[in-house]
């Protein structure tokens, strides 16, 4: 059956409403049924565009993203990731902490939730963090041999998580300028 085709007005508003339900209930009490109330659409029309609760909820996390790192190019690497850092204000990034700690669990609990994760919204991230890493070797920045890029990825994920858990604070933006000009940029040698 073919995809009806919403308004960008209209799958903004699902989207809204999809974080909105995971943030009060969390992942495993949201059901398609609460979605389609939230949203006044029938749960037919939900499965028709999405397929499965897990690509709903990835895609909404994803739609919230307003910028993707491949479209960063400051001429710096530095540039490039306090641009990437300063996309979202600090109460957008509690926000997005506080979701994303709440998937964390329902991920090792389903595997469907999981493989959307990596195919809609970390792989695309990596893609462009790698870009973003690819252009400061090839301008001369960063050592291709570098033994810490292949580690960039675990350094910013390992922000997110320890600040929590270190300091029973959510991330926001000066805390991760600083870790990254205090702990990346140098481990990278810039």
């Amino acid at each position: 059956m073919a995809r009806t085709r919403l308004t960008p007005e209209r799958e903004s508003e699902l989207y809204a409403a999809v974080l909105d339900l995971l943030r009060e209930v969390g992942y495993d009490a949201l059901t398609m049924d609460a979605v389609a109330a939230r949203t006044r659409s029938s749960k037919a029309t939900l499965y028709r565009q999405w397929g499965s609760k897990p690509e709903l909820v990835v895609k909404a996390l994803r739609h919230n993203k307003p910028v993707s790192l491949e479209e960063i190019d400051t001429g710096s690497l530095r540039g490039d990731f306090h641009a990437a850092l300063s996309r979202n204000d600090d109460c957008q990034m509690e926000k997005d902490s506080a979701l994303m700690r709440g998937l964390s669990h329902a991920v090792h609990e389903n595997p469907d939730l999981y493989e959307a994760l990596r195919d809609l919204l970390i792989e695309p991230e990596m893609t462009g963090l790698g870009l973003l890493l690819r252009r400061a070797v090839d301008r001369g920045e960063v050592r291709p041999d570098n033994p810490a890029l292949k580690y960039v990825p675990h350094m910013l994920i390992g922000a997110f998580a320890a600040r929590q858990l270190v300091e029973d604070r959510s991330v926001d933006q000066a805390f991760l300028l600083d870790y990254v000009d205090s702990v990346i940029l140098p481990a990278l040698g810039v």
